[in-house]
């Protein structure tokens, strides 16, 4: 890393350092220059200064040794009813990644009664299964859970830690990478790995106009928080069962007691839903919502929409597909005048089978899509209704 150093014997004060600099870096108390965090190292401050008293000096990052820490270790979310599904999404893809870099994949379970839920990893191709299953664990307190999985990373040491980037997850993430002083990369859409075991952690970045490519090269272990729905989950796979580690709490450390948990009440949500109609800016009023909501009955879907038709007002936050909303990956989705930007498609184009409506035969969307209709969606969803009235009538002449 980088940083600009001042000689201070040879600095005179005269203050043309601070009139170069065109991010207000430095400033001058008195006559003694300061350089601040706004500093990005331009170097025109350098070039100016008449007595040659700055410099930039480049410091050698801290080696790490890479062979020490080997393996994937997966977080494995336990809930009221079973494993969170990004779980079995995060093993899958551990398991892709382990098969390249030739690295035994390892998951963690955390939670008071979580040791039943070991058998369901068994046959996903595991080597091992450590349990944390105290009483201490009922209920989520961030740093008995930290507690715990840092105790597992010290246990295995393994090169990459990943978890869900669900609530949980990212509240507990950020505390194990401080306490192992290493890089955490949060909502990554996917995931790539060096022969040196480096791991890419790619994600969208400056809202989503590029797709950002993360190294941790210099600290282990490398720990990336990963979205729901983005990943394929594991397949069943022929093999031994996995060892199962139980593990005493770690002691000595900070406790705590849950003194009572109010469950949150349970919502639909367009993440489990498996027929979706996206609303987009084609779509002119509110109240022409009825119209796609039609549609969405007709399949048994949801309706849903895009950052424009929240902004508005015309759709919750909670039904909203893209980078700050939802990840979704349904069996069917219609998009209404969506024109596909990269923020949106990123978040749904792992769906089974995309179908785009749109006036703009240029649009992005039809680049995902595996069906694309250029027409207007007030003169296409009519006729779309009409024949799926027609089929569920049994009148195969209306169809």
């Amino acid at each position: 890393m980088a940083k600009l150093i001042l000689d201070r014997a040879r600095c005179t004060g005269c203050g043309v350092c601070a009139a170069a600099c065109p991010f207000g870096a430095v400033t001058l108390t008195g006559a003694t220059p300061d350089i601040t965090s706004a500093c990005r190292l331009c170097a025109l401050c350098l070039k100016q200064c008449p007595e040659g008293a700055l410099s930039i000096e480049e410091s050698s990052a801290p080696a790490v040794d890479k062979t020490a820490w080997r393996g994937i270790l997966v977080f494995g979310e336990c809930t009221d009813t079973g494993l969170h599904p990004v779980t079995l999404e995060l093993i899958g893809k551990a398991r892709a990644l382990a098969e390249a870099a030739a690295q035994p994949v390892c998951c963690v379970l955390i939670g008071h009664g979580a040791m039943p839920y070991a058998d369901a990893l068994s046959g996903y191709g595991l080597a091992e299964v450590l349990v944390y299953d105290d009483a201490r664990y009922a209920g989520f307190l961030a740093h008995t859970y930290a507690d715990a999985l840092s105790d597992a990373i010290d246990a295995l040491r393994p090169g990459i830690v990943l978890v869900g980037a669900t609530a949980l997850g990212r509240s507990l993430a950020p505390r194990v990478a401080t306490r192992f002083q290493t890089g955490l990369t949060a909502d990554c859409t996917a995931l790539e790995i060096r022969p040196n075991g480096d791991l890419v952690q790619i994600r969208p970045a400056f809202g989503g106009d590029i797709m950002a490519q993360i190294l941790t090269p210099n600290t282990r272990p490398q720990m990336a928080t990963v979205r729901y729905k983005v990943m394929t989950p594991a397949t069943w796979v022929d093999g031994p069962p996995p060892q199962l580690r139980p593990m005493p709490p770690p002691e000595g450390r900070l406790d705590g007691t849950v003194l009572d948990c109010v469950p949150k009440p349970a919502i639909s949500s367009i993440v489990d839903a498996e027929m979706l109609v996206v609303a987009g800016r084609g779509v002119r009023s509110q109240k022409d919502l009825s119209l796609l909501q039609s549609l969405a009955d007709a399949l048994g879907g949801r309706l849903a929409g895009t950052r424009p038709m929240v902004e508005a007002g015309w759709l919750p936050y909670t039904d909203q597909i893209g980078l700050s909303g939802r990840t979704v990956r349904p069996r069917l989705i219609i998009t209404c005048g969506v024109s596909g930007a990269v923020q949106f498609t990123a978040c749904m184009r792992d769906s089974n089978c995309i179908v785009a409506i749109n006036t703009d035969r240029a649009a992005p969307i039809f680049k995902v899509a595996h069906l694309g209709l250029v027409g207007d969606l007030y003169q296409m969803i009519p006729r779309l209704l009409t024949r799926l009235e027609a089929r569920q009538a049994g009148d195969i002449h209306g169809l």
